[in-house]
């Protein structure tokens, strides 16, 4: 099949282009959305005593969608000199050269300013607090290059909706929400490690840095610790929050989970490791259950 007649040649150019643009959102690739959006909804809830006020929901469930998917583009923009030498991800639009630099920046900043006009909708405190979220998501991509600790600084950006969350719900930030917030951080880390043990390899070969690459041959051991602090931290939150029997089981599932997740990954293949990731959005779903049962059924 020649150019003229392959698929692609019939693709309208605006068709093509807003094709790369939603693939350098990973739009087509919900799981980061929500694992940003589990302990969001973790903090409404808790924040709200049961289900929030339905216009916040929204500005917080459409933001979630917003400024991942800024994340991931500026995340990209940041990469463009790795992303080409690395297995996974050397077919993204900026590594490719389908989308320009130019391009990604301009819809980073498109996608970040519709998130703030949804957010001028809550109050003051929660305004102010999006200018910290709004630092966090554009600086995160740069960690790898000088920190082995990159994960860390995604958990905290990943999490900032949790203070956000009960900024706009309560107005104020109780001492509950920190304590999810900081157990937040330690999950995005756990997590991500997993991510990050995908491309261990290629990470040394190109001169990246992650925490995958810090714990080398104690990363299970590591592991298993993070996600030990994940359950007290949730434990803790639990506690604070006078929630019962059924956050308790929902924390038991979880644990199960995060149980598999070890049995698979165990060898530190790269698919396996890369499903370790994929299935915390189980282990998210899992808590978040047990919160809102608590809530529901107290009613």
């Amino acid at each position: 099949m020649n150019a003229a007649n392959s698929p692609d040649a019939e693709i309208p150019e605006w068709r093509a282009r807003a094709r790369n643009y939603w693939k350098l959102m990973r739009a087509d690739r919900p799981i980061g959305t929500l694992l940003l959006l589990w302990p969001t909804w973790w903090a409404l809830w808790i924040a709200a005593k049961g289900v929030p006020p339905l216009w916040t929901l929204f500005v917080f469930t459409a933001g979630v969608w917003l400024t991942r998917s800024a994340g991931c583009v500026i995340n990209d923009y940041a990469d463009r000199w790795l992303d080409p030498q690395v297995k996974r991800t050397k077919e993204r639009p900026l590594a490719t050269g389908a989308v320009r630099g130019r391009e990604a920046l301009m819809l980073f900043a498109g996608l970040m300013l519709i998130a703030f006009a949804l957010v001028l909708s809550l109050n003051w405190l929660t305004i102010g607090l999006s200018f910290v979220g709004i630092f966090l998501a554009a600086t995160y991509p740069y960690l790898k290059r000088y920190t082995h600790l990159p994960q860390i600084y995604l958990g905290m950006a990943f999490g900032w909706g949790i203070p956000m969350a009960f900024a706009a719900v309560q107005g104020q930030i109780p001492a509950v929400a920190w304590v999810l917030w900081v157990t937040n951080i330690v999950w995005a880390t756990a997590y991500d490690t997993w991510y990050a043990m995908v491309d261990r390899d290629d990470d040394i070969r190109v001169g990246a840095k992650s925490t995958a690459i810090l714990f080398g041959d104690l990363d299970l051991v590591i592991q298993g610790i993070l996600y030990a602090l994940v359950f007290v931290g949730l434990y803790l939150v639990g506690r604070q929050a006078a929630l019962g029997n059924y956050y308790l089981a929902g924390l038991v599932v979880a644990f199960v989970l995060v149980l598999w997740e070890f049995g698979i990954a165990k060898g530190r293949e790269r698919e396996p490791c890369f499903r370790a990731f994929l299935h915390n959005n189980w282990v998210g779903m899992a808590v978040f259950a047990g919160i809102a049962l608590e809530f529901w059924l107290k009613k």
